[in-house]
């Protein structure tokens, strides 16, 4: 029994050092990350949410790891020993974080990756808790705690993402395929759809459609909780839907980052839940992107508004998936265009 009970104790403490030896293990500094990943400037901002907003939308030991910056035990996440093709998104906001192939495993009890999906997918600060070094991992689009990276990875990066499974929604293969662009050129000139929210969709609408290469606009509510919203409902600022336009446009005429230029061009998008005359969450400024492509392009433009001095104010846009669009009442399609006046602060 004595040997039986030894050979347990062994065989815990081998495991628990082994996390150890990777979380004691020499960490890459913060700013050297970010300076690789963007240079001289800082992060453009990102998704702010209220803590009783997380607390809604992430289970318990979500927010426990990504808002409180907790860590789950070793061996005991869902994606420690997985190995399925596709792609690990972020739990908080559904950004694109780690792709499969960069996954391996370390032996430390947490998914480990050689790298992000993308260099801008992730963000790094410095971490001098628990009496050592590290340098922690946030998701560079919402902010959340995502793990640690350690500089004694493989090559070719050489660094190790250790990263808690609670952090992590799997999206297999057939879905991830769904994001990379068509071979054909049918498929790559064939209409396509973005949504955007910049204050009163009544102004936002009118100007996207006077963009050549739009095809159609349609005015409505998403990115919040409640389903099928009315306008009324959504003016208590409780269901958190923002005012949205929905456009269907052609890509061989505009392509999408262009499209994103015009949407930053058309509004403050330093202003915080507001827009003009106009506040509440529902005139937020947000991108809701429908694909990866759309994402990585949104983000790019994103930076490159923030880095071009355009904004005497950081930009506080969202870029978030793209969830249920729900039609907004007939008055409100096409208001400016039925009105003949401008409603709108836009």
């Amino acid at each position: 029994m004595k040997i039986l009970i030894l050979a347990v104790c062994l065989g815990a403490g081998w495991a628990g050092w082994t996390g150890l030896n990777a979380l004691l293990s020499s960490s890459p500094r913060a700013a050297e990350l970010r300076a690789a990943q963007t240079g001289e400037k800082p992060m453009p901002k990102k998704i702010q949410k209220t803590d009783a907003e997380w607390k809604k939308t992430l289970t318990p030991e979500q927010y426990k790891v990504m808002i409180q910056c907790g860590t789950e035990a070793p061996f005991s996440g869902r994606y420690n020993d997985f190995y399925g093709k596709g792609a690990y998104d972020c739990a908080a906001c559904g950004a694109p974080l780690f792709l499969s192939e960069t996954k391996y495993d370390h032996g430390t009890g947490w998914p480990s990756f050689m790298s992000p999906a993308d260099p801008a997918a992730v963000e790094y600060l410095d971490d001098d808790s628990l009496m050592m070094r590290r340098t922690e991992v946030r998701c560079a689009t919402c902010g959340a705690h995502l793990g640690h990276v350690f500089d004694e990875g493989p090559a070719p990066s050489k660094l190790h993402y250790c990263i808690n499974s609670a952090a992590l929604v799997f999206r297999p293969a057939a879905e991830t395929d769904k994001a990379k662009p068509k071979d054909s050129p049918k498929a790559e000139n064939a209409p396509a759809v973005a949504t955007f929210a910049a204050g009163c969709f009544w102004g936002v609408e009118d100007k996207f459609g006077q963009v050549p290469g739009v095809l159609s606009t349609v005015v409505g509510y998403t990115g919040g909780l409640t389903k099928n919203p009315t306008y009324r409902d959504v003016c208590t600022d409780t269901t958190g839907h923002a005012e949205a336009v929905q456009v269907t446009f052609d890509p061989a005429v505009i392509s999408y980052e262009d499209l994103v230029r015009r949407f930053f061009g058309f509004h403050d998008p330093t202003q915080l839940n507001r827009q003009g005359p106009d506040v509440g969450r529902q005139y937020r400024s947000a991108i809701f992107t429908h694909d990866l492509s759309q994402r990585l392009a949104a983000e790019k433009v994103k930076v490159e508004f923030d880095r071009s001095a355009a904004f005497r104010k950081a930009i506080v846009t969202e870029i978030v998936a793209a969830g249920e669009f729900y039609k907004a009442e007939e008055y409100h399609q096409k208001y400016y265009e039925k009105n003949k006046k401008k409603a709108c602060g836009l």
